[in-house]
């Protein structure tokens, strides 16, 4: 998880330098401005004219996609194995507390209640490790990052962009009390659902001759 946590920062990183070649052909090839010396070096390797600055800044697009590329793929792999092994685990470990419990407990409980603990509770968490987990941190990251990079270049503007947060704030907050009032009901449901498919399906012999006694009554 920390080597997926170091995927997840570069490829922050490398979302917040895509727009970064734009600024050198902006600001370099068309506005002809001054370049930083440690640029200068780099691009007269390359030439001297205008041309070879948007050599550089193709370059620079071709190798901030590629290690973007390998971190994404650094990240979603481990991710995916870090998932696979804690789903495995976690199954492990339900299945044998069901085991555990006491008949008086099983009375209570339906048993597609526990199907569902074990099948799509399970599956939901491996969901967050392997997409939302990671995926808050690089988001939260790239969010950070722009911010500082809006303040370097213009703190007035960024203070009007960052005017509508608060209003944004209080509107996803009121909806995600809602989404997560209506998937507890979903999750309810769900199980209710997968109660009555087993218990069908576990007495469908019965079901076919209750079926039968039905429809012979009514011919």
């Amino acid at each position: 998880m920390t080597m997926a946590l170091v995927g997840a920062a570069g490829v922050a990183a490398t979302d917040l330098l895509e727009p970064w070649p734009i600024k050198i052909v902006v600001d370099f090839a068309i506005q002809s401005k001054k370049m930083p010396g440690w640029m200068i070096a780099l691009v007269s390797r390359i030439g001297e004219d205008k041309l070879a600055i948007l050599a550089f800044a193709v370059a620079s697009v071709a190798i901030i996609a590629v290690t973007g590329a390998l971190f994404s793929y650094l990240q979603n792999y481990l991710t995916t194995s870090v998932g696979q092994h804690i789903m495995h685990d976690l199954r492990r470990t339900v299945y044998h507390h069901i085991h555990r419990l006491s008949l008086a407990e099983h009375d209570q409980k339906q048993t597609g209640d526990l199907i569902s603990r074990v099948t799509s509770d399970i599956d939901s968490i491996q969901d967050f490790v392997t997409t939302a987990l990671l995926g808050i941190v690089a988001n939260v990251l790239t969010l950070l990052g722009t911010v500082v990079i809006m303040l370097f270049a213009s703190w007035r503007f960024t203070l009007v962009s960052l005017a509508v947060a608060p209003a944004l704030f209080g509107i996803v907050h009121l909806f995600t009390r809602r989404i997560k009032t209506a998937a507890r009901e979903v999750r309810k449901k769900e199980s209710a659902l997968i109660s009555t498919v087993q218990e069908v399906f576990s007495s469908i012999r019965v079901v076919k001759a209750f079926a039968r006694e039905e429809r012979a009554a009514l011919w």
